[in-house]
């Protein structure tokens, strides 16, 4: 049985710290798949606090489902949205400050919408068939083009031809700039949640997933502004920094890694609120898991995705780059194979999701730098973190088919992933210890510590099940 969490505090300030930890390491790894370990952590702790009362396999679906969806924001760009409440030139410009600053609401809006809006489907009390799941993806991305025709075209640089409404770098900032535009993708994406919301929300009629997908608009909008409020504050008053108590770190501090930090620490902050007031909508019993997939389907599936998801981020095919780039679209395998399989959605949670994470640390250290000599690299970053990430899983799944405690597999994975992704981004980070000659990477680095530490107390120590910390005598 469910226990009524009397105050949201400890899933605010614990979620807050995943998404500061997620958000912050997702900066040296980008994109779709930089985002989804984010939104992993975030899940993990969300679904462990609230959760805690599903099957494994109900919980597995929940965190892989949300997981996948954060992944759909990656394929908007936001560096030049970011630039203009920020770049040199545009230091002064008001009107450049608003508009950019409205940018990243919009965007931050859409990208953690769509994490609130799966996360609500995988512990709501609907259920989705995976005709009905295909079909409304299908839709989502009809709309997605139909979203960027409308909104985001005409893009001819060329020409100096851009959208009515574009939050990049444009002529009517800067005119006489040589500008390299970036073509935008927000209207689609726009157009494909807004489907997404309609369908669930008041169609299936789905409140969880309707009100979670509003909290995680908000949470986004509020994380996204926030965090680039920091850093254009900083380069507005970059003077005021030269002096004072921060003079001495104001060198070390990598600002633009301090706004993906507050990004994530207010979204998770904001959102575990809103599934705090939406509790009482989350399935509260462990209920019968249907399994629609074959275990040779879900395999043919896994190695189809993996395949894909590797030539997308280390090999460059334009034709497939173009479908990829969607995202939307590369999501459409793993969701259903989430909700139909009985495998899946585990093997997201944990090798599918970790497995571009490790390869991108490898090319970092042993291909685009030195650091690491490549055959020591491939086994020590790559080879034995994944064969240990596939065992751990393989244990997982087993120990679920005879015991089945979500609680017990969400404490497990928390750990597990919180480990896994600190350990990586600290390579990456070319181990920042506090006690070494300190870089641009040490400030984020102990705040990674701090949160990663945090993270695995709550899972060691905290019982969601009677609401309080438990520490050992």
């Amino acid at each position: 049985m469910r226990v009524d969490q009397k105050s949201p505090w400890v899933a605010m300030l614990f979620t807050a710290l995943a998404g500061g930890l997620g958000w912050g390491i997702r900066g040296q790894y980008g994109h779709e798949t930089g985002a989804m370990l984010a939104g992993l952590l975030v899940a993990l702790v969300l679904v462990y606090l609230f959760g805690y009362q599903l099957s494994s396999l109900s919980a597995a679906r929940a965190v892989a489902l949300a997981t996948v969806a954060i992944g759909f924001g990656g394929s908007m760009t936001y560096g030049q949205t970011l630039g203009l409440t920020q770049d040199a030139p545009l230091i002064g410009n008001m009107s450049a400050l608003r508009w950019g600053l409205l940018g990243t609401f919009i965007k931050g809006s859409i990208w953690i919408g769509f994490f609130g809006l799966f996360l609500g489907i995988g512990l709501g009390e609907k259920k989705y068939s995976l005709i009905e799941m295909a079909l409304m993806l299908t839709v989502s991305i009809f709309l997605l083009y139909l979203g960027t025709l409308l909104l985001n075209e005409p893009f001819d640089p060329a020409n100096k031809k851009l959208p009515l409404i574009y939050f990049s770098d444009h002529w009517y900032w800067e005119p006489g700039k040589t500008l390299r535009p970036r073509r935008e993708l927000w209207g689609g994406l726009l157009f494909a949640l807004a489907w997404l919301i309609v369908y669930a929300g008041f169609i299936k009629k789905d409140t969880l997933a309707r009100n979670m997908s509003f909290w995680g608009i908000l949470a986004g909008g509020l994380g996204f502004f926030t965090g680039q409020c920091v850093q254009a504050y900083h380069a507005w008053h970059i003077d005021d920094f030269k002096s004072g108590w921060l003079s001495n770190l104001e060198s070390y501090i990598n600002w633009w890694n301090m706004m993906e930090i507050t990004f994530g620490l207010v979204f998770g902050c904001v959102l575990a609120f809103g599934l705090w007031l939406n509790r009482n909508h989350i399935r509260s019993h462990k209920s019968g898991d249907s399994i629609d997939m074959t275990f040779n389907a879900e395999m043919g599936l896994v190695v189809i995705h993996i395949v894909a998801i590797s030539a997308w981020n280390f090999i460059s095919f334009s034709t497939f780059d173009w479908f990829a780039d969607r995202a939307i679209t590369m999501g459409i395998i793993p969701i259903l194979a989430i909700m139909g399989g009985r495998c899946w959605p585990y093997l997201l949670c944990l090798p599918i999701t970790a497995l571009p994470i490790a390869g991108k640390t490898l090319r970092n250290l042993s291909y685009n730098s030195e650091d690491l000599n490549v055959i020591f690299g491939w086994l020590i970053i790559f080879i034995i973190p994944i064969a240990l990430t596939i065992w751990f899983v393989i244990k997982q799944i087993k120990n679920s088919e005879s015991n089945g405690d979500g609680l017990q597999y969400i404490r497990e994975t928390m750990v597990y992933s919180t480990v896994f992704y600190f350990i990586m981004n600290w390579a990456f980070f070319r181990l920042p210890w506090p006690w070494a000659e300190w870089t641009g990477r040490t400030p984020s680095g102990i705040i990674f510590s701090m949160c990663a530490a945090s993270i695995i107390i709550l899972a060691i120590y905290f019982n969601p099940r009677q609401d309080k910390w438990q520490i050992q005598q």
